[in-house]
């Protein structure tokens, strides 16, 4: 079995504007049962995870038509799955996401507050300090 690699800039940097990944943020909550309704209910599991170098073409094409595609793959962000197919991803592309995952979304499943408070904007800003 080969050690998974941590994705490269570039990769997080793809990620970050997938929309896979986009839809996984908006739906991560809103399809609690969304197993019940997913496409690969009537496939057999050992085509979503084929063993290293084996094509998983017909798995991803299967979940680009599925219904329930981004509350698949965000239940796997949100658990770390990197095996696997999840919601039309490979475990190569859910790693790169994964890293943009993360900086959107904190362990509980809710948003990362991207909204800095007053003293935090000071801090950050260009300008210099006024009190000494």
């Amino acid at each position: 079995m080969t050690r998974a690699r941590m994705p490269r800039p570039h990769e997080v940097a793809i990620a970050r504007r997938d929309p896979r990944l986009l839809t996984a943020i908006e739906e991560r909550s809103s399809d609690e049962a969304w197993r019940t309704r997913g496409a690969c209910r009537s496939v057999d599991p050992e085509t979503f995870f084929p063993a290293p170098n084996e094509p998983t073409e017909s798995a991803v094409s299967l979940c680009g038509s599925c219904v329930v595609q981004g509350p698949c793959l965000a239940w796997a962000l949100q658990v770390g799955d990197t095996h696997g197919v999840w919601g039309g991803t490979t475990p190569r592309e859910r790693r790169a996401m994964l890293v943009a995952w993360r900086e959107r979304v904190d362990l509980n499943g809710d948003p990362v507050d991207d909204c800095p408070d007053e003293e935090d904007r000071k801090l950050l800003s260009l300008e210099p300090a006024t009190n000494y």
